[in-house]
Parts: structure tokens; sequence; C-alpha cells
């Protein structure tokens, strides 16, 4: 049971309405500062940008042809951080560029710009990239479609496969350094006086109780809402009028993908392709034996809360793929799963190119629109959500008029970091061979890192929990009791999507639902009533976010 009182009764120094990955980051660095801190949470935590992106930790090579060499060397400091702190979730990929005639960039200026890539990243521990002749390209990737085939580059970068778990672990070790951490938080206004915001109000979702935080004089408020940045300023309230904090800072863009099982012709290794449609590069990415593909890049000016990928994306996306793999044949009854997401980037002015709108993030300082202890976010990344939060954080020390404490999560690792060849790994495979298989004692790990060993003793508490969730994938039912007493979960939405990605790999989660609250019910207690409105919930989520608008869309999900 969640107390959220505690927050009336807190005197804050940082509270961050916003948690996806960069709030997480924010919070997890202000809380091990020794800040106060608060982060609050509309929806699940990580349940937005940062779950329905492209799943890679990467230096942002096409950003190269903007000159934004700054955003990429910081990139690839990033990644190489990451790989050191969070080593069971971040691990490195290969890419490899099919380069064709009379594509937008020639053989040499990719050449050029690897070259580059590799000095920028002068401080990695990945191999550096390779130019492939188009006999050899031909030899790797036999399907690659080989007209006009001019050769191919192949360099490393990175993937979180889980993403979400990212986030998440972000914030759990925010909340184990002090923090004060609420998903399903929603902020409902911000009272301020002549120039500062001086009270929050909050309201529990579960509940649609309202708490409000006081703002004390050196408290300083971060808004990382991504998307959502434009909105909590419109929350900011001067007397009884509404007053929006600022003029409009986010011109986001949407980015789809769709997710297919393996095809004739797939790659083992990821391919970074050129869109023949309109020139944008995209991922064809294995994923947890299926195949990531994405993503695009348009204007979005709808419904923040429904976001979903349209059925012109979804043949986007198909046609490009059979275009570069012409063996692979994909239909729309190929496409197993499909989502989508805002980037939060600047606005920018009519007619700008999407692509061509900086990926360099900004923090905005609301001084000038009369709110002195308000700091937004605009931008920001996954690959350096950690260094935007060492910002930020240093950001409120100078608001807060104090000398600036040192950061320490760059040699901080999250609470779940482990070498893939450590003893604890092998040692439970021994001690679990007769209830647990290698393979789900490995996806333990991998998914929870050194924290898979209080998975593994809530099994202790009834073997019954050792029993898979759906037969043909890894994922026990222990997770789910683990989920809801340690990690925060309230919805099926939440254990689905967010602590494992049963929905991403098995008929939207509608398969693995029927195993899922009978354990709720026995193991957490959820009632009747509480569970049918789960239900309800999930697929009013799947609607909104996931299942495809085409026609055969009910028959192709299985009952």
């Amino acid at each position: 049971m969640r107390d959220f009182s505690v927050i009336e009764r807190s005197d804050y120094d940082l509270i961050v309405i916003g948690g996806g990955i960069n709030g997480a980051g924010t919070a997890r660095d202000g809380a091990l500062r020794g800040l106060k801190t608060l982060l609050v949470e509309k929806g699940d935590f990580a349940g937005g940008t940062t779950g329905w992106s492209t799943r890679l930790i990467h230096g942002g090579l096409r950003y190269l042809e903007y000159f934004e060499f700054n955003l990429v060397r910081e990139s690839l400091k990033e990644r190489e951080i990451l790989l050191k702190i969070a080593p069971h979730l971040v691990k490195p990929i290969q890419m490899t560029i099919p380069l064709y005639a009379g594509g937008a960039r020639s053989y040499w200026e990719i050449q050029a710009g690897m070259v580059l890539y590799d000095l920028l990243s002068f401080d990695k521990t990945l191999p550096n990239h390779r130019m492939l002749p188009a006999p050899k390209m031909r030899q790797l990737f036999r399907a690659v479609n080989a007209e006009g085939l001019k050769g191919a580059a192949q360099y490393y970068d990175s993937q979180v496969a889980y993403a979400e778990r990212l986030g998440l672990e972000t914030v759990l070790s925010a909340k184990q350094a002090g923090a004060d951490v609420f998903n399903y938080a929603a902020v409902t206004q911000i009272d301020r006086n002549t120039d500062r915001a001086i009270a929050v109000t909050v309201r529990d979702e579960l509940t649609q109780k309202e708490y409000t935080v006081a703002v004390g004089a050196q408290t300083v408020i971060v808004n990382t809402s991504g998307p959502w940045v434009d909105e909590v300023c419109a929350l900011g309230q001067k007397g009884k009028q509404n007053a929006p904090i600022g003029d409009r800072k986010l011109g986001g863009t949407k980015g789809s993908h769709i997710l297919v099982d393996s095809f004739p012709g797939a790659p083992d290794t990821a391919l970074y392709a050129e869109a023949q449609a309109d020139g944008r590069p995209y991922f064809i990415v294995p994923w947890l034996n299926r195949y990531l593909i994405g993503t695009t890049d348009r204007y979005y000016d709808g419904d923040l809360d429904r976001v979903k990928a349209d059925n012109e994306e979804i043949d986007y996306l198909i046609a490009e793929t059979n275009r570069i793999i012409p063996t692979a044949q994909l239909s729309r009854e190929d496409v197993k799963f499909t989502y989508a997401g805002i980037r939060p980037l600047p606005y920018a002015k009519e007619g700008t190119k999407p692509s061509s709108v900086t990926r360099a993030h900004i923090l905005h300082d609301h001084k000038d629109e009369g709110v002195n202890n308000l700091i937004s976010l605009i931008g920001g990344k996954l690959t350096t959500y950690r260094q935007v939060a060492e910002e930020l954080v240093n950001g409120v020390y100078r608001k807060r008029g104090e000398p600036i404490v040192p950061c320490t999560t760059a040699t901080t690792p999250l609470p779940g970091a482990i070498a893939p060849n450590d003893p604890r790994i092998v040692r439970a495979i021994i001690d679990w061979e007769k209830t647990l298989s290698p393979t789900r004692i490995a996806h333990l790990f991998t998914l929870y890192g050194a924290r898979a060993m209080e998975v593994l003793d809530i099994v202790k508490q009834d073997r019954e929990l050792a029993e898979p969730i759906v037969p043909h994938l890894p994922d026990i039912k222990a997770q789910i009791v683990y989920a809801v007493e340690r990690e925060m979960a309230h919805t099926l939405v939440d254990l689905c999507h967010h602590r494992t990605t049963l929905a991403l790999q098995d008929n939207y989660g509608l398969d693995a639902i029927a195993q899922i609250l009978p354990c709720l019910e026995k193991y957490c207690h959820w009632d009747l009533e509480t569970r049918d409105r789960a239900v309800a919930n999930y697929h009013a989520y799947l609607q909104a976010h996931n299942l495809p608008d085409y026609d055969y869309q009910a028959t192709h999900l299985r009952r």
C-alpha cells in the first residue's frame, strides 16, 4: 500500500515531474547527491517514449551530417558508461549499413563518417568499423537486395532490449537513495505567485485523491515530462486565472515500429538501411527472437495519450523491408505488434523537415516567464539520459545558490548490475536445476541482473511460482508477484508491457493474462472487481496504443 500522505509532510529540495528515463535519471542523480527528492509520473515509469523507442543505445551516426559533433561525442561517451553501469541490460550489437548506387549518401561519405565516428568514440571498448566491398557484403548477407549494391559499412553500437527496465532500475536506484517515487501520480495544478511556483497538486490516479506538495523557498521543480512538457507548463496558475508558463516549446514527431517473426532472409545482426521512399534511415533489428523494424519520423499534433502506428506507417515499414530483403515478402498479416512514441523535440517553424530538427536537448529556465524555480527539459535521448540528468541537477544547485555537489552516477552501477560471467549465475543454475531450466535462470539474470536472486527467493515460498506464464516464453509466475510487491506494478499494462515484455512477444499479452489473473488473486489479493477493471483497462490500452486499425485485426488475434 503506497502512502501518498508523505508528500504533504515532506520538505523537498527537488520535485521531478515525469518518470520517463530522463526524469528517472534526474531523481536518481538528485537523491544520490543528497537532495530530498520527489518523483511523480502520471502513468507508469518508462511507460511512454522510453518504452516506445527502437531500444538502441547509440552515438547517433546520422547526426554527423547535421554537424552535431558534440551530441555524437556525448552519446558515444554515455554509451560506454551505460555498458559499465548496466551490463545486464545494455549490450553491444553489430550494425550493418548496405550502400547502394544512387543513395543519398555515397560510399565515401559513409566511410568518412565511420572514421569520424571512431575518432569521436576514442575511449570505447567496442571494435572499430570496417568497410565491406560488394562481394563480401553479398557473401555475408545473401538475402539483401544486390541490385546496385556498392558494399557496406559495419560498426558496433549497443542495444537495450528491455528499455522499460532500464528506466525502472533507475527509479529503484533513486528510491534506494532516499527519493520518494510515485507512478500513477498526475500533477493537476501548479500554483504560483508573482515570481515562483509555491505549490504542486498531485492526484493519485488509483484512488482519485488529491494531495498538495508545498514548494519551499529553496525547492526547484524540474519538468521532464517529455512530449507532455507544454501540458505541464499549461497547469501554471497565477491567482485564480489560468496562466500557461511561456509559449509552445515542443514540436514532437512520431516514431512508429512494427514487430514481426523471423522471415526468409532475416539478418542475424541489425541492418541500418536507407528508405527509398523518403531517404530516411531505419533499422531492422533482431529483438528477443523477433525483428523490430522502424522508425518513422512525422510531426504529430494529436492526443498524446492515444498514440499508435497508423496504416500508412505500417505499410511504409513493410514495403521498405521487402525492398531491402526481397525474400521477406512481409504483409500486414505478418505484423505481430505495433507501437509508436513521440520524440519531445524543440518546436520548429512550419516547413522544417522532421529529421533535420536537432536531437540535442535544451534546459529551458522559466525565470523570464515569471517562474524562477522551474526548469523544463526539451528533447533528450535514451542514450544520453544520465548526462542530461547531471546537467539538470547541476542547474538545480545553481538555482538554490549552493555549491554543486559532484555527480557520481557515471560510476555508480544500477541495482541489478552484474557481469555476464558472474559466478552467482552459474551457482543459481546449479542450485535450481531441479526446478527451473538454465534458460529460465539466464532470463531472470538478463531481466533483473543481480536482483534475480530476489525473484528466486519468492519461488521458495511456493514452487507453483516457478511455473511459466506462457509455455514457450521464459517468464515465470514469481515475476508477477515480484513486480507487484517490489516494483510498483499496479496494472496489467505494467505487468505485460513494462515489467516484462509478454505483450510484445505473445499475442499482445492476451494469452498471458489468463495465467496472470489467478496469480494476482492468490498471491497479491486482487479481488474480482479489481481484476475485471484491470482487464477492461488493458483492452482499452491496446486499442489506444497497439492494435492496428486494419480490418483483419479481429481474426488476427487468438481468442
